[in-house]
């Protein structure tokens, strides 16, 4: 059995010969060539190894055939750890018998295993392989080109791989992440979450489309020390960043409706991350930098989620209107304007995005290896007391309750006001959830209600470009909503806080 131990970076095809010189060029790296990997994974028609969390394959290189099947293991950042068992074979189908029998879940029968077995779906490319030092481990480098494919109904379907593998030959881990870094401040890249296996289920309809619940409370637990919490965090923030960006591009960006609130899900994340860095004084000017940077990709998301509640027929915004129709065209014909699609990929081409990723995933090894330390000389829920009570006092400086506030002071409030709720999103699961939930339902309204603010304002700038005169609605509608909202802020401020 061998444990592999793996970085996994996706880059686009443009990008390969940039990779190969940069590659080439590096100190103490040596080419090991160029191979044809020819790979059928196999399953039972009701996906039994998958049950199992496992993964079969045959690979056929230069002639020689080799069956592998790896079994659970875990993905934390961009690492990959997974136990794999290899077996050479003479023929193009797996012979499970060959596999050690303790590897099988107890009273599994293999014979019936067997006879099941169906190949699903080939995955077909050239590896590029290099052995490069660094310092005192060995990494070998794979660049991986090529196809996934799978036969539907006689129709062949495929999409492309462009992969580095970065597996640990010998040394440390932190080998992986140092090499990573390297390429990723030259080459624009973005951490691997799927693997080849786990895409080419997807794409033989095998599996369920992606999809992930809103982040209520991440899981913590009063006992945990502040830096176990800190990893859970961390954690908790690059694992969603990056199933949100794996759902962003499998819709294809498409959905031009949806893709405004993924992006702002996706957004959510980054800001998390930032917050939870402040909050430990572990914000440097170089990630100050970058999450700056994909701060400013991500600016289109107000003026998309502004239209997306236009048109929402939850929000019946403007259903009553005569020029319902009108305006619904106008609005869809600004949102498809945006052309999110290209942001989003303008914004995966930055070495600012991948870099980030890696300067975390850095971080979250170094505090999981010991090599980083807190010392706040405070328990968890003493610190989650003192994180809330500022955010807290943020607010009430910024929304006084003796002030009335304008429909442009909430819009220039809401971030403020986003990243005060992520301190509760952080540690809210550390408190009485009555006491919680009824401090924090008043503040989660007023985001509702900002978002609403800023679709009456993209209503106004719609509505004139189309000569059709609504002011006097507008002007209603928002004065209506200023006021219960400030109703609203006025209870809320006087609510006493569930952490003291």
């Amino acid at each position: 059995m061998d444990a592999e131990i793996e970085l996994k970076l996706f880059f686009q095809l443009e990008q390969q010969e940039a990779l190969v010189h940069l590659l080439n060029s590096l100190p103490h790296s040596e080419s090991k060539g160029v191979k044809k990997l020819i790979n059928s994974y196999f399953d039972t028609p009701d996906l039994q190894l998958r049950k199992w969390d496992m993964g079969l394959r045959v690979r056929n290189c230069d002639g020689a055939r080799e069956q592998t099947i790896k079994t659970a293991g875990s993905v934390i950042g961009g690492i990959h750890s997974r136990p794999e068992f290899n077996v050479a074979i003479e023929q193009d189908r797996p012979e499970l018998i060959k596999f050690p029998e303790k590897i099988w879940p107890e009273l599994s029968n293999i014979s019936a295993l067997q006879n099941d077995l169906t190949r699903l779906f080939n995955t077909n490319f050239n590896r590029q392989t290099w052995h490069i030092y660094v310092d005192d481990s060995l990494v070998e480098l794979a660049l991986d080109v090529g196809n996934i494919s799978v036969n539907r109904e006689g129709e062949t379907v495929s999409e492309p791989i462009c992969e580095l593998e970065f597996e640990l030959m010998a040394g440390e881990t932190s080998a992986l992440i140092k090499l990573g870094r390297i390429v990723s401040e030259q080459i624009p890249v973005r951490l691997g979450k799927a693997s080849k296996a786990q895409r080419g289920y997807r794409l033989a309809a095998q599996a369920s489309p992606l999809s992930l619940d809103a982040l209520e409370f991440i899981a913590l637990e009063p006992e945990q020390d502040l830096k176990q919490t800190f990893i859970a965090l961390l954690s908790t923030g690059l694992e969603r960043w990056q199933m949100l960006e794996a759902m962003i591009l499998e819709s294809g960006v498409k959905d031009d409706e949806q893709a405004p609130q993924l992006c702002y899900r996706l957004r959510a994340c980054v800001r998390l991350l930032r917050c939870t860095l402040e909050q430990f004084n572990l914000l440097n000017d170089e990630l100050a930098y970058k999450f700056n940077c994909i701060e400013r990709h991500l600016d289109f998301i107000e003026t998309g989620l502004s239209l997306v509640e236009i048109v929402d027929q939850n929000s019946l915004l403007i259903t009553k209107l005569p020029q319902e129709k009108q305006l619904t065209a106008a609005t869809l014909a600004k949102l498809r304007g945006l052309s999110i699609p290209q942001l989003v990929s303008k914004m995966l081409d930055d070495t600012c995005y991948g870099g980030l990723q890696l300067v975390l995933v850095e971080l979250l090894l170094e505090f999981q290896a010991g090599k980083r330390h807190l010392d706040k000389g405070l328990g968890l829920q003493a610190f989650a007391d003192k994180m809330q009570e500022a955010s807290w006092q943020k607010i009430v400086k910024l929304m006084p309750d003796d002030e009335d506030l304008s429909s442009q002071e909430y819009q220039s409030f809401a971030r403020a006001l986003d990243e005060s709720i992520f301190v509760g999103v952080a540690y809210g699961a550390l408190y009485p959830t009555k006491a919680r939930d009824l401090f924090r339902a008043p503040w989660q309204d007023l985001v509702l209600g900002i978002r609403t603010l800023a679709a009456y304002r993209q209503l106004a700038e719609l509505s004139e470009s189309e000569n059709i005169d609504i002011s006097d609605w507008l002007v209603n509608k928002e004065q209506s909503l200023l006021f219960a909202m400030e109703h609203s802020r006025r209870s809320a401020l006087k609510n006493e806080p569930y952490w003291r």
